[in-house]
Formats: structure tokens, sequence, C-alpha cells
């Protein structure tokens, strides 16, 4: 079956052009997403779920079908899994030929680059805010059981035990706040 899906963008929000394209490749049927929002794919869902084995999707562009390149791997594993394909027209792109199985390994390529690169940036950022005396991670906060944990320990009256027992802080925590 040959599968036309669209969805709704700036420069097509009723889908007209989308759908105008579609028809002519002869799509047995097309599907439309009545929002353009990543969180109410429906249409894309229930498509996903009833993929069957030589499935073509036939899309006008990648856009339309995924929302990151994650989504993108994420969708195409999804196609090799199911021994289905997808046809993009604006990229060129056929997964049933070998040029679409090369550009799957492209994208997952990218892909990990894509995070090496977020994950590099981020150490480096961590690092230079350290250099700068940023303290890292969730800022303390004091509650009740804190306080009094603090109140309890500096009274010398009770044990580290004791006071475990008595708030459910740990040694570790109540030394942390103290800055021992």
């Amino acid at each position: 079956m040959i599968i036309g899906y669209m969805r709704p963008s700036q420069d097509d929000p009723r889908c007209q052009n989308q759908h105008e394209i579609l028809k002519r490749k002869s799509c047995d049927r097309i599907l439309k997403e009545e929002h353009s929002s990543a969180k109410q794919r429906t249409q894309l869902n229930a498509m996903m779920n009833e993929l069957q084995v030589g499935d073509v999707v036939v899309v006008t562009r990648l856009f339309s079908l995924a929302d990151s390149t994650k989504h993108l791997v994420d969708l195409l594993k999804e196609f090799q899994k199911r021994e289905a394909h997808l046809y993009s027209l604006n990229e060129n792109l056929n997964t049933q030929d070998s040029s679409g199985r090369i550009f799957l390994e492209h994208v997952k390529a990218l892909l990990d680059f894509q995070g090496d690169l977020s994950s590099e940036s981020t150490k480096k950022g961590m690092d230079e805010a350290k250099e700068k005396g940023t303290k890292l991670g969730r800022p303390r906060k004091l509650d009740g059981n804190v306080m009094k944990a603090i109140q309890m320990y500096e009274s010398k009256e009770y044990s580290l035990a004791e006071i475990r027992e008595e708030t459910g802080i740990s040694k570790t925590t109540l030394y942390r706040y103290l800055d021992k």
C-alpha cells in the first residue's frame, strides 16, 4: 500500500500543496495531521502501528514526517523493522533502494556527531564554570529536617545515629550542609 502522510506547516497550513502532490503520486491512502504540534501526531502514531511489510509512506519532505534528527532515525529504524519504506519527494530519498539505506547510515552518523558536539560543549561549559568558582549541580535547599539535624548536631546532645533516626538525614548529607 502507498500511504501519503502530511502535516500542517508555516508555508502550507491547510496541507493543500502537500495534498495535491501526494494525489499525483497515486497514494492509496492520504493521512493528514490536524496540528503541526509534535505532541499531537495521532495520524503518524496510528500509521506507524499499522505499517505492513512492503508499505511505502510518501511525504513531500522529511520535515513533514520527523521533528528532529533523532526522531527521523527512530522512524527510519521502525520502517526497517517493519520492512516498510519511506519515499521523501523533496529530498529524493527512497529507502527501497541502496541510496536510502546509505542515507540512514549517514543520518545515524550525524546524530552521533551531534551528540558528541553537545556533550563536548557541555563538558567545556562545566569546566569553565568550575574555573570561575561556580558550584555545579542542584542548589542546596534547607528543609525542616535538615535544620533540625543541624540543630541536633550543634547541641552535641545527640549521636549521628540518633540524628539519622530522628530526621532521616544521613551523616554525609549532614556534613555536606555543615561544610565539613
